[in-house]
């Protein structure tokens, strides 16, 4: 017979207990968001964005190590993070109020819909990896994160990727006597 579960004690590094650590941590975590905000709102939705990746990320931890400093990094991490991402669309959608095609314009768009040729061939000619990050994020506007999602790789990693794709794109339509801004799906 099975002992009832409140009797039940969990085993060392279960998630259990690390459930119980993070939620020890709470006050500090608070204090250090709010202070990183300036905004009680914000702070929280800091620390559940922070402990959320400290869920997903929990077997990065190595037990006996100092969870509170990981936890410190991840916080900070998940805050500079946002305020690059913030940073970043606020620029995008400047840009896209001065964009003669732009979609707050209004009036109709006179890029035609898909790829030219020559942009499809060299899309084709990336390594597949590459490739189906350039295609996710800068054709079907998929965010950094839900690309990392789908790719199953880090936020970083697609940033990487998208970079060395659009390098790479820009020099061979660049090489092939194309412009690459003629090309805006993917020259961005």
């Amino acid at each position: 017979m099975q002992p009832p579960l409140s009797s039940a004690s969990p085993s060392p590094g279960t998630n259990l207990d690390f459930g119980r650590e993070l939620a020890l941590l709470l006050p500090d975590l608070r204090r250090r968001a709010r202070y990183l905000t300036s905004h009680s709102g914000a702070a929280e939705d800091l620390v559940q964005d922070a402990l959320e990746r400290a869920l997903r990320f929990q077997k990065s931890f190595v037990p006996g190590s100092n969870l509170r400093a990981w936890m410190m990094r991840i916080l900070s991490n998940t805050f500079i993070s946002t305020r690059r991402r913030r940073t970043i669309e606020r620029r995008v959608l400047e840009q896209a109020t001065h964009d003669p095609n732009g979609w707050m314009n209004g009036e109709p768009c006179n890029i035609r819909p898909g790829l030219t040729r020559s942009l499809e061939r060299e899309l084709s000619r990336l390594p597949p990896r590459i490739g189906a990050t350039l295609r996710l994020v800068d054709l079907w506007d998929a965010s950094y994160r839900d690309a990392a999602e789908i790719l199953d790789v880090p936020v970083g990693t697609v940033m990487s990727r998208l970079h060395r794709g659009r390098t790479r794109l820009a020099d061979a339509l660049r090489a092939n006597g194309n412009r690459p801004h003629e090309h805006a799906a993917l020259a961005s």
